[in-house]
């Protein structure tokens, strides 16, 4: 009765599971590593983020690289803004997905050293060949609070750094390149400020960073693993039937032959 199964059809049907059953396993394993990665990923966020603000010099220094433990980190300054080398940062978006600049201005510290600080995103109004009118920091010594970021590059943000750029514009944050403009000591990364608030709410302070969807890693794993159980029992319900269907088909015959012929 099994020996359908050696036919051209089922053969191939055989060997059709065969391969799905390992691919959707290694599927649903290739999104629970995903759901890991990004799991921890948010929780390293969530310990930034809640984490004390320290001084910045606690973690930053010339030269050095933000890793992912820093990032997000909340960190305070003590200084003055330095509004004469103050850049913008083109094609950046608010929480609207509005199209401006974010304000990089340069935070001179008690040592001299210099910290670039992202106040925040202003509207592009008009054409982008000039530098905008930029609402100005507060003046003297002040203290800054913000979140410590990495240097931006065109591999993490997808932006490409274009050049010759109208006076005081630039695409990427970047301390390594503001140290050589500056020509001064740039401590590495740089702040998005959060406090103090600005006056009239602009700039845009730029908003807290959100956290990937890893549950939907998750349940993807969990739907690839039961699409690699249903196959073998797709495959069985679907064995079982064409033994039903074969068995009625040789059973019809002989019930038709022992009806007696009907008396005319």
């Amino acid at each position: 009765m099994y020996r359908f199964l050696l036919t051209r059809q089922w053969v191939i049907l055989t060997l059709v599971a065969l391969v799905l059953i390992p691919t959707m396993i290694w599927l649903g394993i290739w999104q629970m590593h995903r759901y890991e990665e990004r799991d921890a990923r948010n929780q390293l966020v969530t310990n930034a983020l809640n984490a004390k603000p320290v001084p910045v010099e606690d973690l930053a220094s010339p030269g050095h690289v933000v890793n992912s433990h820093e990032r997000y980190r909340a960190v305070t300054a003590k200084g003055r803004y330095d509004t004469d080398d103050e850049l913008v940062v083109r094609r950046r978006v608010n929480s609207n997905e509005e199209v401006g600049y974010h304000i990089l201005t340069p935070f001179v510290l008690k040592d001299g050293r210099v910290l670039l600080v992202n106040r925040g995103w202003i509207p592009a109004n008009g054409a982008q060949t000039s530098f905008p009118k930029v609402p100005a920091p507060p003046r003297g010594e002040t203290t800054v609070t913000g979140r410590l970021m990495p240097n931006e590059t065109t591999e993490a943000s997808g932006i490409k750094d274009l050049k010759d750029l109208p006076d005081r514009q630039v695409m990427l944050i970047n301390s390594k390149q503001e140290a050589e403009r500056l020509g001064r000591t740039v401590l590495g990364g740089y702040v998005a400020q959060t406090a103090p608030a600005p006056k009239g709410d602009i700039p845009e302070l730029v908003g807290a960073p959100g956290k990937e969807d890893s549950a939907l890693n998750y349940a993807y794993a969990i739907q690839w693993w039961l699409f690699a159980a249903a196959v073998p029992v797709g495959w069985v319900v679907l064995v079982r039937r064409e033994l039903r269907e074969r068995r009625r088909k040789e059973e019809t015959p002989t019930a038709e032959a022992e009806t007696p012929a009907a008396v005319g």
